[in-house]
C-alpha cells in the first residue's frame, strides 16, 4: 500500500467507527472525525473522507409550514399574502399570529432542525404577544445568527410552495432574492419551485398553502 493509503478499517459498529493505522491518523469515533477533520480540504480529512465516507461538517434540514387561507373581507382587516417576503395580491390571505409568510417559516425551521435546536413553534410561540404580526423575517434572522454561532453557513436551500392560487412564477426571483439577502448568501444558492395540487384537498381548493424546504449547510 501507498504512504497514505488506509491499512485497516473496521466496521461500522452500533453508533461506532473505528479506525487504526491510517497514515499520520488515529481516529476511534465519530467524535474524532469532527475533531481532527474540521479544516475542509486538509489531507487528514480527504483520507478520513475516502477511508469511511463519511463527510465532514455537513448538516441537513428539513422544513415545512402550512398555512389555511381565508378570503379577505370587503372591509380589509385580513392578513394580506405575503410569501417569501413579497406581499402578493391575492383575494385570500392566510390565518395566523404572524404575517402567515409559509416560505420563511419553512425556511427557517429547516435551519433550526439542520443545528439541532428547537423549532419555530417553540423559539416564537403564537402565545407570545410580541410575535402578533410579526415579519418573519425577524425569525429568518435568528435562525441564522444560531446557524452562524454553531459554524454552519449556508450551501444551498431548496423550497418548493405548494399553492393553487395566485400563480408565482412572475415572483420567484424576487423571493430568492429576499431570502438570499436574509441568508447572506448569493441568488444562485437559493432555488424555489412553485406547484399546484391539481384541485385536491383543501390546498387544491385554493383553501391553504404549503411549503416543503430542504437546507445544506457546511462547518465553517
Amino acid at each position: 500500500m501507498g504512504a497514505n493509503s488506509v491499512h485497516h478499517v473496521n466496521k461500522m459498529v452500533g453508533h461506532r467507527i473505528v479506525i487504526v493505522h491510517a497514515q499520520g491518523l488515529s481516529v476511534r469515533s465519530v467524535g474524532d472525525l469532527e475533531k481532527n477533520g474540521q479544516e475542509a480540504g486538509s489531507e487528514q480529512g480527504i483520507l478520513m473522507e475516502k477511508a469511511t465516507g463519511y463527510r465532514i461538517g455537513l448538516r441537513v434540514g428539513h422544513g415545512y409550514d402550512l398555512h389555511r387561507l381565508e378570503v379577505q373581507k370587503p372591509e380589509g382587516n385580513g392578513r394580506a399574502f405575503v410569501l417569501g417576503g413579497v406581499e402578493i395580491e391575492h383575494d385570500r390571505g392566510p390565518i395566523a399570529h404572524s404575517d402567515g409568510d409559509a416560505l420563511m417559516h419553512a425556511v427557517t425551521d429547516a435551519i433550526l432542525g439542520a443545528i439541532g435546536e428547537p423549532d419555530i413553534g417553540q423559539l416564537f410561540p403564537d402565545t407570545d404577544p410580541r410575535h402578533e404580526s410579526q415579519d418573519s423575517k425577524a425569525f429568518l434572522i435568528e435562525a441564522v445568527e444560531r446557524m452562524q454561532t454553531h459554524g454552519y453557513e449556508m450551501v444551498n436551500l431548496d423550497a418548493t410552495v405548494v399553492c393553487e392560487r395566485p400563480k408565482l412564477s412572475v415572483y420567484k426571483d424576487l423571493m430568492r432574492a429576499n431570502l438570499a439577502a436574509g441568508l447572506g448568501v448569493e441568488i444562485g444558492q437559493v432555488n424555489i419551485k412553485a406547484k399546484t395540487h391539481e384541485g385536491v384537498d383543501a390546498i387544491g381548493r385554493g383553501e391553504a398553502i404549503e411549503v416543503h424546504c430542504v437546507v445544506l449547510l457546511s462547518r465553517r
